[in-house]
């Protein structure tokens, strides 16, 4: 059953990173979820369903997960350094939305930012480990950059697609050199 007044619709874009499952609503991107091999998708589509209240449909007939599907093809061809699109901002709230918001407009490509200076950013100098909650649970990686959040000693951090990908992201964006071997 779909829920009239929302549509999410979803696919899956290969990557240099893996698969990434992309869903959008009428409002804009919604989700971006990594390693999206059936198992993912599965839990995927079922936190969508229970979040949003709305039966998720793959394609649909929208342009919304083609059109972020290409703005990440650019970005992983090293052409795009800001995502200009719309995005949904309703799988997040309070403080890990400001958080979230803060990175997107605050934190551009190539650079990165500590954890407590982020707290800092969003008037919480004591919150490095809510920042990190908020990292954690960023439902749209990637394009709301949480690769870009580091530990204050030089450390990656933590990531939710995993240390490898955090790294290889930011080697992309030329934060980190590439390893030699």
């Amino acid at each position: 059953m779909t829920n009239g007044a929302l549509r999410v619709e979803w696919s899956v874009v290969a990557s240099p990173i893996g698969p990434l499952m992309l869903a959008a609503t009428g409002t804009g991107l919604v989700s971006v979820a990594f390693h999206a091999r059936p198992p993912v998708r599965d839990r995927t589509l079922a936190m969508l369903r229970d979040r949003l209240g709305a039966e998720p449909v793959e394609g649909g007939g929208s342009t919304a997960p083609a059109a972020a599907g290409r703005l990440l093809d650019a970005y992983f061809d090293g052409t795009l350094r800001a995502f200009d699109l719309p995005l949904d901002w309703s799988l997040t709230s309070g403080f890990h939305r400001r958080v979230l918001q803060e990175l997107a407009t605050g934190v551009p490509y190539g650079s990165v930012v500590g954890y407590g200076e982020l707290a800092a950013r969003v008037d919480r100098p004591d919150g490095a480990q809510a920042v990190g909650a908020a990292m954690g649970a960023n439902p749209l990686p990637v394009v709301v950059p949480c690769h870009r959040v580091v530990e204050s000693d030089g450390g990656l951090g933590g990531f939710g697609g995993g240390l490898e990908t955090k790294r290889r992201l930011l080697e992309l964006e030329g934060v980190l050199p590439q390893p030699l071997f």
